[in-house]
């Protein structure tokens, strides 16, 4: 442990070689080109499709950043509508309303979508618009609101997910001031509903005492696949769902399978006679990411996809016989197709530069849309022919970024000393120069089964453009443990997180320093949630690598976080392996806090007010143990945010800030160790 003296001694060498190191290793007006985070926090998005069942328009949601004059909150969602030829877009509703969820009817004939429209009702309901842009019509009529919802098959009836009411007697209680919180009292389970739209009847399709978390119709419309849990906690839906049906008619639920382990989407054949669903191979699998088929009349699914060296992410169908399915393949996204029966994969479309963020068919399954991101552009609407494949883009929003100059983009590898294959993406710095060794800035993702895709790369919390255009190297890893490269390579953590899995990060590094790119001496990282972890991990046990650390909602200590956040039977089976109480010396080896004695990396801790996935006392306890130690750090908390930054101010003192702190102990060069 460093003296204090000694430590202020270094604090003043760094401080006065800060100003000239800056000016002299990187001329002013470097970053005047390339991205801002004003630009950033200005950027809109489209975040769901819809196509229609004639193939010939497409509905989808445009995320659009709220102004800096407005009212402060979560940006807007507007729903907008395009043809598949592209052209002119025609809005449905816009802000200050919010729309989500767009489907249309089975006959096409309606455009729905979920918004709360308080002329209509005080909570959440579908409505609905003609093909030809009527004014909202609201379909349902949920005392408590819309969650998730789907036409039937018939198109006369729409069955949705609502909460539970609030007892009145508890409502009375809480009047009176006794409003305490019991763990399993007064939970409010969400049911599944089905609502006929003609006579506005509606009913409960599944009992009391479980939260339906995703459904679907079958062709007959007299059944509906239910993913249910008898606790409505988040970590239940994460770990201990069950896959089961229900009858339009009424009576018990039936289980259908067995599931390991998590659950994805799911989708009956044409024909009602298989189901089709994304699921885990094991209870300790990170992610459901195979594709299983069962017979309606229930038995064992079978996976269809075992050997895969990719990450599945949504399912559906062709016809009766074949599956398809989206996913991740390393830093790229392909859309495929294989035989309900079983057989080879054949890909459809996707493998290249265009990231596909989910697709919607037309009612032939000919044709698709799909929300489309690359290297230079945010998600747009694009769409596709089946039998082709290639993809056109339809819809165009942020004209400004194609005068905008970008950093060059590309997918890296490496290998670990023990063999394995890394990957990673890497933003070069914009205006590189031959010769030249620049900073590094790593990003790591979070999860830690994320993935980073090699598409469109910048947002608040990975600002990795605006760090490009700030003279950085960039890199954002996807260690052992990531998404895209299939079951095994996702467990390759298992019961060693911030072990290998961190040492791919380290061999990136160095790649990156034996290429030329990069200053060893000068790498920074900054990280959020999982990512967070890495970066509080850096600026601790690897301190003598890392020049400095941000870290934003990033577990400290593996002990209290397991005791303090809302999913402590995910983190601990499928990414741990391991309860920390089983193994308590490894779980305190491994937590940031353990080496804070150690610590000479500058570290910025930030976190939302109101995280509940990753407690704020977990950045707390980082900070207070620097602070003690007299390392260089600071904490930063935004009110009103959870695990991630909705607002724009924060989102904009984010970007400032990181920037700020990596310029002052990365870009200065200043000694890594004290």
């Amino acid at each position: 442990m460093r003296t204090p003296a000694a430590r202020q001694k270094n604090r003043a060498t760094q401080l006065a070689c800060l100003l000239t190191s800056v000016l002299v290793a990187f001329p002013t007006g470097l970053g005047a080109q390339g991205l801002t985070p004003e630009q950033v926090v200005s950027i809109e998005a489209v975040t769901s499709v819809a196509m229609s069942p004639d193939g010939r328009q497409v509905a989808f949601t445009l995320q659009r950043p709220r102004s800096e004059t407005e009212q402060y909150g979560s940006a807007h969602s507007e729903l907008w509508v395009v043809s598949t030829t592209g052209g002119e877009q025609r809005p449905v509703l816009v802000a200050p309303s919010r729309a989500s969820r767009p489907q249309w009817s089975p006959d096409g004939q309606t455009l729905s979508f979920t918004a709360r429209i308080r002329e209509h009702h005080e909570q959440t309901q579908v409505f609905g618009v003609s093909a030809d842009g009527s004014e909202p019509n609201m379909l349902t009529n949920a005392p408590n609101g819309v969650m998730a919802y789907t036409w039937a098959p018939g198109g006369g009836a729409i069955a949705y997910t609502s909460r539970e009411s609030i007892p009145a007697e508890v409502r009375a209680r809480h009047a009176r001031g006794d409003d305490e919180w019991a763990t399993g009292e007064d939970q409010r389970h969400v049911r599944l509903w089905l609502e006929d739209l003609d006579s506005g009847d509606r009913r409960a399709l599944t009992p009391a005492g479980r939260t339906v978390w995703s459904f679907a119709w079958a062709s007959d419309g007299l059944t509906l696949a239910v993913q249910t849990t008898t606790n409505p906690e988040i970590d239940h839906s994460y770990m201990f769902r069950e896959l089961g049906t229900v009858s339009t008619a009424g009576g018990d639920l039936t289980l259908l399978t067995e599931t390991p382990g998590k659950l994805g989407g799911m989708t009956w054949s044409p024909n009602g006679a298989w189901l089709a669903f994304v699921g885990a191979v094991s209870q300790n699998d990170p992610l459901a990411q195979s594709v299983f088929v069962v017979p309606a009349a229930g038995g064992a699914a079978v996976n269809r996809t075992p050997d895969y060296h990719g990450s599945v992410t949504s399912v559906d169908w062709l016809d009766n016989e074949t599956v398809t399915f989206l996913a991740n393949e390393g830093t790229r996204t392909t859309l495929n197709r294989v035989e309900a029966r079983g057989g080879d994969i054949e890909r459809i479309a996707g493998g290249g530069q265009q990231i596909i963020g989910n697709v919607s068919f037309d009612g032939g399954k000919e044709v698709f849309a799909a929300v489309v991101n690359t290297a230079t552009h945010p998600n747009e609407v694009y769409a596709g022919n089946v039998r082709r494949g290639a993809l056109e883009r339809i819809s165009r929003h942020n004209e400004w970024l194609e005068d905008a100059e970008l950093a060059r983009q590309e997918t890296i590898e490496w290998m670990h000393p023990d063999g394995t294959r890394v990957e990673g993406v890497l933003v070069r710095p914009l205006g590189e120069q031959p010769g030249t060794r620049y900073p590094l800035a790593m990003l790591p993702h979070g999860g830690p089964e994320g993935v980073s895709l090699d598409g469109w790369t910048t947002r608040a919390l990975y600002p990795a453009q605006v760090l490009a255009a700030s003279g950085y190297a960039v890199l954002m890893p996807n260690y052992r443990g990531s998404g895209g490269r299939g079951v095994a390579f996702s467990k390759a953590d298992h019961r060693d997180l911030g072990g290998k899995e961190f040492e791919d990060v380290i061999a990136g590094i160095d790649f990156l320093s034996e290429q030329g790119l990069v200053d060893p001496k000068r790498v920074g990282s900054s990280g959020t949630s999982y990512g967070g972890y890495f970066s509080a991990w850096a600026g601790t046990r690897h301190a003598d690598r890392f020049a400095a650390a941000i870290t934003f909602a990033g577990i400290t200590n593996w002990a209290s976080f397991t005791g303090t956040t809302d999913i402590p039977y995910e983190m601990s089976i499928v990414h741990w392996d391991l309860w920390w109480f089983d193994n308590p010396g490894l779980a305190w080896d491994r937590s940031p806090v353990a080496h804070a004695n150690d610590s000479s990396s500058p570290t910025l801790v930030m976190h939302g007010a109101v995280d509940q996935r990753v407690h704020p006392a977990q950045s707390l306890e980082l900070y207070q143990a620097l602070k003690i130690n007299e390392v260089p750090t600071g904490l930063v908390v935004y009110p009103r945010e959870p695990h991630g930054l909705l607002e724009r101010a924060h989102q904009l003192d984010f970007m400032h800030r990181i920037i700020e702190w990596l310029d002052r102990y990365v870009k200065a060069g200043l000694p890594a160790t004290g």
